[in-house]
Protein backbone atom coordinates (compact mmCIF):
# COMPACT_ATOMS: atom_id res chain seq x y z
CA UNK A 1 0.00 0.00 0.00
CA UNK A 2 2.61 2.32 0.67
CA UNK A 3 6.63 2.02 0.41
CA UNK A 4 9.17 4.34 0.82
CA UNK A 5 12.76 2.91 -0.41
CA UNK A 6 16.14 5.51 0.58
CA UNK A 7 13.82 8.78 1.28
CA UNK A 8 15.47 11.70 2.12
CA UNK A 9 14.78 15.80 1.94
CA UNK A 10 16.98 18.45 2.25
CA UNK A 11 16.42 22.04 1.75
CA UNK A 12 19.20 23.86 -0.09
CA UNK A 13 22.28 22.63 1.93
CA UNK A 14 20.37 22.08 5.17
CA UNK A 15 19.66 17.97 5.53
CA UNK A 16 16.05 16.73 7.10
CA UNK A 17 16.23 13.34 7.33
CA UNK A 18 17.65 10.68 4.97
CA UNK A 19 17.73 6.80 4.62
CA UNK A 20 14.31 6.34 5.07
CA UNK A 21 12.53 2.73 4.26
CA UNK A 22 9.26 1.51 4.86
CA UNK A 23 6.41 -0.95 3.83
CA UNK A 24 2.71 -0.80 5.13
CA UNK A 25 0.84 -3.13 4.25
CA UNK A 26 -3.42 -3.20 4.47
CA UNK A 27 -4.70 -3.25 8.36
CA UNK A 28 -1.37 -2.10 9.44
CA UNK A 29 -0.84 1.00 11.92
CA UNK A 30 2.35 2.55 12.86
CA UNK A 31 3.19 5.61 14.69
CA UNK A 32 5.89 7.94 14.14
CA UNK A 33 7.78 9.90 16.96
CA UNK A 34 10.33 12.03 16.68
CA UNK A 35 12.00 15.17 17.87
CA UNK A 36 10.99 18.88 16.85
CA UNK A 37 12.28 19.72 13.56
CA UNK A 38 13.44 15.72 12.14
CA UNK A 39 11.06 16.37 9.87
CA UNK A 40 7.90 13.86 10.68
CA UNK A 41 5.22 16.38 8.60
CA UNK A 42 7.59 16.74 5.99
CA UNK A 43 7.67 13.19 6.03
CA UNK A 44 4.30 12.68 5.66
CA UNK A 45 3.82 15.18 3.10
CA UNK A 46 6.20 12.99 0.86
CA UNK A 47 4.37 10.09 1.74
CA UNK A 48 1.51 11.84 -0.15
CA UNK A 49 3.24 13.76 -3.05
CA UNK A 50 2.26 17.39 -1.67
CA UNK A 51 6.12 17.44 -1.14
CA UNK A 52 9.31 16.10 -3.39
CA UNK A 53 11.93 14.11 -1.90
CA UNK A 54 15.46 15.02 -2.73
CA UNK A 55 16.75 11.62 -2.96
CA UNK A 56 14.70 7.96 -3.07
CA UNK A 57 11.27 6.64 -3.58
CA UNK A 58 7.76 6.60 -2.57
CA UNK A 59 5.31 3.84 -4.28
CA UNK A 60 1.54 4.84 -2.99
CA UNK A 61 -0.96 1.48 -4.26
CA UNK A 62 1.60 0.33 -6.40
CA UNK A 63 2.54 3.48 -7.94
CA UNK A 64 6.08 5.64 -8.41
CA UNK A 65 4.69 9.03 -7.29
CA UNK A 66 7.59 10.18 -9.13
CA UNK A 67 6.05 8.81 -12.42
CA UNK A 68 3.11 10.65 -11.90
CA UNK A 69 2.56 14.43 -13.49
CA UNK A 70 0.29 16.55 -10.32
CA UNK A 71 -2.84 15.76 -11.76
CA UNK A 72 -2.30 11.81 -11.46
CA UNK A 73 -0.94 12.49 -7.90
CA UNK A 74 -4.09 14.37 -7.17
CA UNK A 75 -6.38 11.56 -8.45
CA UNK A 76 -4.46 9.36 -5.77
CA UNK A 77 -4.93 10.88 -2.94
CA UNK A 78 -8.53 11.94 -3.72
CA UNK A 79 -9.28 8.30 -4.17
CA UNK A 80 -7.07 6.49 -1.97
CA UNK A 81 -6.04 8.65 0.98
CA UNK A 82 -6.76 10.67 4.06
CA UNK A 83 -4.89 13.09 5.42
CA UNK A 84 -5.50 15.15 8.90
CA UNK A 85 -3.45 18.14 8.67
CA UNK A 86 -2.48 19.62 11.35
CA UNK A 87 -3.70 23.15 10.31
CA UNK A 88 -7.15 22.07 9.84
CA UNK A 89 -7.56 23.09 6.37
CA UNK A 90 -11.30 23.44 6.78
CA UNK A 91 -13.19 25.87 4.39
CA UNK A 92 -14.61 28.77 6.16
CA UNK A 93 -17.75 29.38 4.20
CA UNK A 94 -19.07 25.60 4.54
CA UNK A 95 -20.91 24.11 7.44
CA UNK A 96 -19.37 21.61 9.14
CA UNK A 97 -21.01 18.90 7.68
CA UNK A 98 -20.29 20.19 3.78
CA UNK A 99 -16.51 20.10 4.71
CA UNK A 100 -16.95 16.77 5.78
CA UNK A 101 -18.44 15.64 2.72
CA UNK A 102 -15.93 17.15 0.54
CA UNK A 103 -14.04 13.53 -0.03
CA UNK A 104 -17.08 12.13 -0.96
CA UNK A 105 -18.31 14.79 -3.29
CA UNK A 106 -14.90 14.64 -5.50
CA UNK A 107 -15.50 11.04 -6.23
CA UNK A 108 -19.31 11.66 -6.97
CA UNK A 109 -20.84 10.42 -4.00
CA UNK A 110 -23.53 12.39 -2.41
CA UNK A 111 -24.11 10.07 1.33
CA UNK A 112 -25.24 11.97 4.13
CA UNK A 113 -25.97 9.34 6.28
CA UNK A 114 -22.14 8.95 6.14
CA UNK A 115 -21.05 12.16 6.91
CA UNK A 116 -23.80 11.89 10.28
CA UNK A 117 -21.59 8.97 11.13
CA UNK A 118 -18.13 10.03 10.55
CA UNK A 119 -19.36 13.18 12.84
CA UNK A 120 -20.88 10.89 15.52
CA UNK A 121 -17.68 8.76 15.51
CA UNK A 122 -15.59 12.18 16.81
CA UNK A 123 -18.28 13.43 18.89
CA UNK A 124 -19.62 16.43 17.05
CA UNK A 125 -23.08 15.45 16.52
CA UNK A 126 -25.75 18.54 16.37
CA UNK A 127 -23.49 20.43 15.16
CA UNK A 128 -23.30 19.53 11.32
CA UNK A 129 -24.83 23.25 10.51
CA UNK A 130 -22.42 25.25 12.31
CA UNK A 131 -19.45 27.34 10.41
CA UNK A 132 -16.12 26.87 11.55
CA UNK A 133 -15.83 29.88 13.09
CA UNK A 134 -18.36 29.05 15.73
CA UNK A 135 -16.11 26.06 16.58
CA UNK A 136 -13.55 25.99 18.93
CA UNK A 137 -10.24 24.68 17.98
CA UNK A 138 -10.39 21.26 18.95
CA UNK A 139 -13.74 21.22 17.36
CA UNK A 140 -12.18 21.92 13.63
CA UNK A 141 -9.33 19.27 14.75
CA UNK A 142 -12.52 17.17 14.93
CA UNK A 143 -14.23 18.09 11.43
CA UNK A 144 -10.75 17.47 9.97
CA UNK A 145 -10.26 14.19 11.22
CA UNK A 146 -14.01 13.50 10.26
CA UNK A 147 -13.67 14.91 6.85
CA UNK A 148 -10.20 12.41 6.79
CA UNK A 149 -12.57 9.44 7.78
CA UNK A 150 -15.40 9.75 5.52
CA UNK A 151 -14.79 8.20 2.52
CA UNK A 152 -12.93 4.90 3.80
CA UNK A 153 -9.69 5.78 2.79
CA UNK A 154 -7.13 2.70 2.25
CA UNK A 155 -4.57 5.07 3.24
CA UNK A 156 -4.72 7.72 6.59
CA UNK A 157 -2.12 10.23 7.26
CA UNK A 158 -2.70 11.56 10.59
CA UNK A 159 -0.43 14.78 11.47
CA UNK A 160 -0.69 15.40 15.30
CA UNK A 161 -4.61 14.34 15.19
CA UNK A 162 -4.74 14.24 18.76
CA UNK A 163 -2.54 17.58 19.77
CA UNK A 164 -5.62 19.88 20.43
CA UNK A 165 -8.16 17.79 22.32
CA UNK A 166 -8.62 16.93 25.88
CA UNK A 167 -7.59 13.16 27.08
CA UNK A 168 -11.03 12.24 26.79
CA UNK A 169 -12.03 13.31 23.37
CA UNK A 170 -8.34 12.28 22.32
CA UNK A 171 -9.29 8.85 22.97
CA UNK A 172 -12.68 8.85 21.10
CA UNK A 173 -10.73 9.81 18.21
CA UNK A 174 -7.85 7.49 17.92
CA UNK A 175 -10.15 4.71 18.43
CA UNK A 176 -12.16 6.12 15.44
CA UNK A 177 -8.88 5.85 13.60
CA UNK A 178 -7.80 2.72 14.82
CA UNK A 179 -11.42 1.23 14.06
CA UNK A 180 -11.12 2.22 10.24
CA UNK A 181 -7.71 0.55 10.02
CA UNK A 182 -9.10 -2.57 11.06
CA UNK A 183 -12.69 -2.79 9.68
CA UNK A 184 -11.57 -1.52 6.60
CA UNK A 185 -8.14 -3.10 6.35
CA UNK A 186 -6.98 0.47 5.87
CA UNK A 187 -3.43 1.64 6.75
CA UNK A 188 -2.77 4.31 9.03
CA UNK A 189 0.39 6.64 9.69
CA UNK A 190 0.38 8.59 12.32
CA UNK A 191 2.25 11.16 13.64
CA UNK A 192 2.28 12.51 17.28
CA UNK A 193 4.10 13.67 20.51
CA UNK A 194 1.80 11.82 22.43
CA UNK A 195 2.16 7.90 24.30
CA UNK A 196 -1.08 7.48 24.66
CA UNK A 197 -1.93 8.21 20.75
CA UNK A 198 1.10 5.80 19.91
CA UNK A 199 -0.47 3.17 22.20
CA UNK A 200 -2.96 2.74 19.88
CA UNK A 201 -0.74 1.92 17.00
CA UNK A 202 0.54 -1.66 15.76
CA UNK A 203 4.15 -0.50 15.50
CA UNK A 204 6.06 2.71 16.98
CA UNK A 205 9.23 4.26 15.23
CA UNK A 206 11.14 6.66 15.98
CA UNK A 207 12.28 9.26 12.67
CA UNK A 208 15.81 10.45 13.46
CA UNK A 209 18.24 12.38 10.30
CA UNK A 210 19.59 9.43 9.44
CA UNK A 211 16.34 6.91 9.20
CA UNK A 212 13.90 5.25 10.96
CA UNK A 213 14.07 3.19 14.54
CA UNK A 214 11.95 0.64 15.67
CA UNK A 215 10.86 1.55 19.18
CA UNK A 216 8.41 -1.49 19.11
Amino acid sequence: MLRLVGLAKRYGDTPVFEGVDLELRPGRFIALLGESGVGKSTLLNCMAGLDTPTAGRVELMGQDLAALDEAGRARLRRTHLGFVFQAFHVLPHLSVADNVALPLLLLGRNDPQRVRQALADVGLEGLAERLPAQLSGGQLQRVAIARALVHRPALLLADEPSGNLDPDTAARVMQALASQVREHQAACVLVTHSQAAAAHADRVFKLTPHGLRSLT
